[in-house]
């Protein structure tokens, strides 16, 4: 089938890789434009860009998917489907209506739970223990198309996003080649979502990040575990932010220091963090204008003392 494929980061790429390696003809690429990045903020093109052009595929880099150009140029492409994958804007229905066979996009949840924009860092936040891949007609109402296809992933005690969200792109990669084939063969079944169950991941942003000391060690590891790698849990010391990661969550409920409050930090032994309940170990940390870096070397660098407290 002639594939119009929509993605940006790369959580995309293996999908597009997939899609590839089928066979299908890529007859365009649809990506967010570049973006600044890095310490220095230089234009970025993404992941899905950057792969497109390496295989030489015509590249669409529009601020918003709309217009009669933008849709002229799309229909030249003569697409049989389009393939949709994080790509970062809700498509108008007539974008939705060009191609014959429909616009399928891969998700990173069990429909119709968590709909939005981030869907890997609310299930790793609120403890769920499972999630899943959907793939699903896309319709004007976010996320809410026909099921295609669908499959569970076990959500462990230690995933981070960054580790989730490897897993579900191959998953979907996986899930999104079978439904091509079904769809091509005109044997794709559809259901529809039971809308009464739909419930909602909304785009994580800075102030989501924020660590909020006074909540329970439990939720605080999901908590960041869910902001890894981006946009990263942050809390303050002396006023400059600090990015915590990789945490160890303890039961222990000893009384008389305040939330926030380092109680170890020992080159040896670690940074711990009192919380509304129990402790948190973390084991990385990264300082303002600096790398990610063991939380064992910051305390060598004397980082933070015993007693000092985050905000």
């Amino acid at each position: 089938m002639r594939v119009v494929f929509w993605g940006t980061p790369e959580f995309a790429l293996a999908s597009l890789l997939a899609v590839e390696s089928e066979g299908h003809h890529i007859a365009g690429v649809v990506t967010q434009p570049d973006r600044p990045a890095g310490r220095g903020r230089k234009l970025t093109p993404s992941p899905v860009r950057a792969r497109a052009e390496q295989e030489g595929y015509r590249v669409f880099t529009p601020e918003r998917p709309r217009g009669d150009d933008f849709l002229y140029e799309l229909s030249q492409l003569q697409p049989d489907v389009f393939v949709v994958v994080a790509y970062g804007h809700i498509l108008r229905p007539e974008v939705l209506d060009l191609p014959p066979r429909g616009c399928i996009n891969v998700h990173a949840s069990l429909l119709p739970e968590l709909r939005g924009a981030a869907p890997i860092h609310r299930a790793i936040a609120r403890g769920d223990e499972r999630t899943g891949v959907t793939i699903m007609r896309l319709v004007p109402e976010m996320d809410a198309g026909p099921i295609l296809h669908q499959a569970e992933e076990r959500i462990g005690p230690s995933d981070t996003t960054t580790v989730l969200s490897a897993r579900l792109a191959e998953l979907g990669a996986e899930l999104l080649v079978e439904t091509l084939a079904l769809l091509e063969a005109g044997m794709a079944e559809e259901r529809e979502q039971d809308h009464t169950r739909a419930t909602f991941a909304p785009k994580i942003d800075r102030a989501t990040a924020r660590i909020d000391w006074s909540r329970p060690a439990s939720e605080l590891d999901r908590h960041v575990r869910a902001m890894d790698q981006a946009p990263g849990a942050w809390t303050e010391l002396d006023a400059q932010p600090l990015k915590l990661f990789t945490p160890v969550p303890s039961p222990d409920t000893e009384a008389g220091a305040p939330p926030g409050t380092v109680v170890i930090a020992d080159p040896q032994a670690g940074l711990v963090v009192a919380c509304g309940e129990g402790r948190l170990g973390l084991r990385e940390v990264q300082p303002a204008g600096r790398a990610r870096m063991p939380a064992l070397d910051w305390l060598r660098g004397r980082g933070v003392e015993a007693g000092q407290r985050f905000q």
